[in-house]
């Protein structure tokens, strides 16, 4: 089991994790809001999610990773009102396009997913606790935490809690900048709205307490990371710590990661912005959805990342020349039988990558540590110096790049049909007959049809354009 380090927000500091359970890492990603489609900047998230859960699986840690689906909100109650059956069916279809989306770009789905509206007595039972503590009061049938009366109030988003002006309520789960305001538990239902009978009265739960109840039914009281978006840490994830604690008396989550918003032409994406692009826009204009995977995780988790066409394009040629070069180390044969530089190459570029992935998730160094290797490889097969255990070696190298990249085998799309592989034997027909002009015409025809030709001492050798 190998030391990862992450920055913790809660300290401001990269930290060694150390599970409350030894071997055994728990983690709680905040999931989607499902009151409309999610668009590519709401799946980066999810993709650095990933990459974090694939890098400790990779370090020899079991994994539990819950999700959960914000299925009621103040948006979701505006757009469907009536009963849950009328939310329930307003989000499915949002619901079940996230998950598509997100096995599109090839994202470990969680060992956990918990819609809100399944969890509501949960919910219902961490407002009670806080009643039972006298950290929440009533106010015309609903229920609001007094974080008057939690003193670390702020201490994730560094607030100072001596600016909180006693008795001010926010009922909206949307809050603006810097509001610090006592906020609502359970809502006391209004004519129009969706509810629930409880022992608190007919009402519908707040955003955050959903969010403690859950995490808390799967993983328990204290559990070890709990992830979201930068915009997240206030005032969600400030609200979740101070309803959780003061429900249990015990430390929440001992790890914070967050992560920094994609931009759109330097600008953050959000709907609210009116600029978002939604995966499917994207791959609907011909743009691979690998090549998004492997943009979306290209950068470091706390980095803006700014989506351009360009950037798209750039990732696309990457993965494809990766995917061709994989391709090459496969169907390379020998060329020396000792001794091989290679193989020691490929070690030190697999320790290198991991290194970094463990210390931060700082993706782009890990990446340079594999390019360094094409590179080198490169040079061994033009030079003719590989030999069995180095192809080898560098072949299975690129397979454990691959348990966090997952971007380097095509699927099926490579599969050269009829008419191609008939005219790929026309054009070395023509060559083997010097006849240059006939197998100029092949070569653009295959061209038209997205098909490259690079000749080699080795034999002439294909990829799509």
């Amino acid at each position: 089991m190998q030391t990862v380090r992450l920055y913790n927000t809660m300290s401001r500091a990269i930290e060694e994790v150390v599970p409350v359970e030894p071997g055994h890492i728990r983690i709680y990603c905040c999931g989607p809001t499902v009151y409309d489609y999610a668009h590519v900047g709401n799946l980066r998230k999810y993709a650095c999610d990933d990459v974090l859960v694939r890098t400790l699986r990779h370090a020899g840690y079991k994994v539990t990773h819950v999700m959960n689906i914000t299925d009621v909100d103040d948006k979701i109650i505006k757009a469907a009102p009536g009963g849950i059956e009328a939310i329930r069916a307003y989000t499915q279809p949002y619901a079940e396009a996230f998950l598509q989306d997100c096995a599109t770009l090839r994202m470990a789905r969680p060992d956990i997913i918990c819609p809100a509206t399944e969890h509501i007595d949960e919910m219902v039972a961490l407002v009670r606790r806080l009643i039972d503590r006298g950290v929440a009061y009533e106010s015309d049938g609903s229920w609001y935490f007094r974080i008057a009366d939690f003193p670390e109030y702020g201490k994730l988003a560094h607030l100072d809690s001596a600016g909180i002006k006693p008795g001010a309520r926010v009922e909206v789960d949307e809050y603006e900048k810097d509001d610090v305001r006592d906020f609502a538990l359970w809502k006391a239902h209004k004519p129009g709205e969706v509810y629930w009978n409880t022992a608190l009265g007919r009402g519908r739960p707040g955003w955050h307490i959903e969010c403690s109840a859950m995490a808390m039914r799967y993983l328990g009281e204290t559990f070890d990371l709990h992830t979201g978006g930068v915009d997240n840490c206030f005032p969600h994830h400030e609200n979740e710590i101070a309803q959780s604690e003061a429900a249990t008396g015990k430390p929440f989550v001992k790890y914070w990661v967050h992560h920094e918003h994609l931009l759109m032409d330097a600008e953050k994406m959000a709907k609210s912005l009116g600029n978002t692009r939604g995966l499917r826009d994207i791959i609907a204009h011909g743009h691979d959805p690998l090549a998004i995977r492997y943009l979306l995780e290209s950068a470091h988790n706390r980095t803006q990342l700014n989506l351009t066409g360009e950037a798209i394009d750039q990732a696309k040629q990457t993965v494809r020349g990766l995917q061709d070069f994989v391709r090459r180390v496969d169907e390379a044969a020998p060329s020396v039988e000792a001794p091989g530089e290679l193989a020691d190459a490929a070690a030190a570029a697999r320790e290198g990558f991991f290194a970094n992935l463990y210390n931060d998730l700082q993706m782009p160094q890990a990446l340079a540590t594999m390019f360094d290797l094409v590179k080198q490889t490169n040079i061994a097969l033009q030079n003719k110096t590989c030999t069995r255990a180095d192809l080898e070696a560098v072949a299975d190298a690129m397979d454990d790049f691959d348990r966090i990249l997952d971007v380097l085998d095509p699927g099926t799309e490579q599969v050269l049909d009829a008419e191609i592989e008939r005219l790929i034997m026309e054009r070395a027909e023509a060559r083997k007959a010097r006849d240059w002009a006939r197998a100029d015409v092949v070569r653009d025809r295959l061209s038209a049809l997205g098909i490259l030709l690079e000749d080699t001492a080795d034999g002439t050798r294909w990829k799509r354009a």
